[in-house]
């Protein structure tokens, strides 16, 4: 029960640590979902709780990086609606 605890409390600091570089909307609940993915993932291959953190920590990096993503988008849309001449409306398409 001890060693649940402790890998609980790691993953939850980790999730916290990550989450607060984070900026945007998308970009928390991606560092969030991911880090609590990437733990069960890591719990589930390793078993230990090193790959719990491990697999905490890619996911929410990766998670991070896919909600900034999805921010820069969304922001470039309300900036530069469709067909107002500005980028990305006036580039070609592929």
């Amino acid at each position: 029960m001890n060693t649940r605890l402790w890998i609980a409390a790691t993953a939850a600091a980790s999730v916290m640590t990550i989450a607060g570089c984070a900026s945007g909307p998308n970009q928390n609940l991606g560092t969030g979902v991911g880090a609590v993915g990437g733990a069960l993932v890591g719990n589930a291959i390793g078993g230990n709780t090193a790959s719990t953190v491990g697999g905490a920590a890619i996911g929410g990096l990766i998670g991070n990086q896919v909600g900034r993503s999805a921010d820069e988008r969304n922001y470039n849309r309300q900036r530069y609606p469709q067909g107002s001449g500005y980028y990305p409306s006036n580039g070609p398409s592929y």
